[in-house]
């Protein structure tokens, strides 16, 4: 049971570090209705310019600071290039745009950054944490209360502010919420700068984690299961789906991959992705959407 436990708390905290990139689709999605295939890309050009600005002999609160700063210029040119000329445009040309994007900021990263893969030390220690018999990573740990602080936060924002109260009104219609002067450019300049914090967060947990690499854009795959499972336009979503999402691929990888010949972690997620959409399309915690004829 000991093992047991140890699996599944892994699994858990795995799953947070999923839900630290799902929560930019979240933001994207819950403001604009634009589901953002740019995040993965986002994610690593974040990453890339802090270890960047670390190797140029920056201490790392200035080179925290100006990541964050380049991140919320590329949120801000996002708007004012892209989305600004397609307000009101059908929900496909918006993705559309966003594939376009993501080609375009990995590019972009690669040509001012370089092309090397980087070492990124948080400062943060990975050593094995013993609680009641079960080895944890500290290092998932301190991911997590990370997560838990930016869902609280974000959470708040959403709930309780002007901004974020604004940032609802225009996910459920954008011609109606012009119409009673909600300033759409500013709104959507607002909510892509916060996903931009968001990718610099999840950049450098996972850069840490697996290195500073083109990989990183392909951490956003796995968030899609998690959006699957939590809903596009839940933040507490997005962090339950995590949980489900990495508790569930780590046991199966565990105690049924020795019967399917393994290696079923990379893709079990989807699957089980798949069979929640056949019972619960819109999520545990998403909008569920009623036509009456």
């Amino acid at each position: 049971m000991i093992f047991f436990f140890e699996v599944l708390v892994g699994g858990l905290l795995a799953g947070i570090m999923y839900s630290l990139v799902a929560l930019g689709f979240v933001l994207i999605y819950k403001a604009s209705g634009v589901f953002n295939f740019a995040q993965g890309a986002m994610v690593f050009f974040a990453a890339l310019a802090f270890v960047s600005f670390q190797s140029w002999g920056w201490p790392f609160p200035l080179a925290l600071l100006a990541a964050l700063a380049t991140m919320i210029v590329v949120a801000l040119a996002t708007e004012r290039v892209v989305l600004r000329k397609l307000v009101n445009q059908p929900p496909i040309t918006l993705f559309m745009a966003t594939i376009g994007l993501t080609f375009v900021l990995e590019g972009l990263a690669q040509l001012i950054f370089g092309t090397d893969v980087h070492r990124l030390e948080l400062g943060i220690p990975d050593d094995p944490l013993e609680i009641q018999g079960m080895l944890i990573s500290t290092f998932d740990l301190i991911a997590a209360g990370v997560a838990a602080l930016l869902v609280v936060a974000l959470g708040v924002f959403f709930q309780y502010t002007r901004v974020g109260r604004a940032l609802r009104a225009v996910a459920d219609d954008h011609q109606a919420a012009l119409s009673i002067g909600i300033p759409l450019q500013h709104i959507w300049a607002i909510v892509w700068a916060v996903a931009g914090f968001v990718a610099l967060v999840a950049g450098l947990l996972w850069g840490a984690r697996l290195g500073v690499q083109f990989a990183l854009t392909l951490v956003a795959l796995k968030a899609l299961p998690v959006l699957i499972l939590g809903g596009f336009t839940s933040v507490p979503g997005a962090i339950v789906g995590g949980l489900i999402i990495g508790a569930s691929e780590k046991l199966a990888e565990v105690y049924v991959g020795p019967f399917v010949g393994g290696g079923i972690e990379n893709w079990f997620a989807y699957v089980l992705a798949l069979g929640f959409l056949l019972v619960r399309p819109e999520g545990l915690f998403g909008e569920r959407h009623i036509d009456r004829v």
